[in-house]
């Protein structure tokens, strides 16, 4: 297999221990962010930052979601993923619901983010859809 070309993304750092994300290893899809600050903590619900903005180039987007490690901690990332679209510059930053004493610290890798393109779409309105074998079934229709 050829290797593929590296796609450029502007990247700033927002806090002295920012940590540009990285693959792990060979063949990973998300790059681990790590956790520079604790932007709001209640009794319920915990925002992490990653003191990272980006650039994420138009045709784009960052999804943000948990890393595998999450079943270690008592954390449940509350959108279950992030969408970052190619017009925000904020901070990356991921809200976790609690529960339990069990939580990231600053210095953690929190969560990872992956960059995909995405297609624009649009909707054309049809008075029948074509037959599937799946058709209608939802919900466990398919035995699983």
């Amino acid at each position: 297999m050829g290797q593929t070309m590296a796609m450029l993304v502007k990247l700033k750092k927002m806090h002295p221990k920012s940590v540009i994300p990285n693959y792990a290893k060979i063949g990973d899809a998300g790059m681990d962010l790590v956790i520079t600050s604790i932007i709001n903590e209640n009794k319920e619900d915990i925002t992490y930052g990653f003191g990272l903005s980006m650039e994420i180039p138009e045709g784009y987007l960052g999804l943000i979601f948990p890393r595998s490690s999450i079943r270690k901690y008592d954390l449940l990332l509350t959108n279950s993923v992030g969408v970052i679209d190619s017009g925000y510059r904020g901070e990356l930053q991921a809200t976790f619901k609690k529960s339990g004493p069990h939580l990231y610290e600053i210095g953690d890798r929190g969560a990872q983010i992956v960059i995909l393109p995405y297609p624009q779409i649009e909707f054309v309105e049809a008075d029948e859809l074509s037959n599937t074998e799946r058709g209608k079934g939802g919900f466990g229709s398919t035995g699983i």
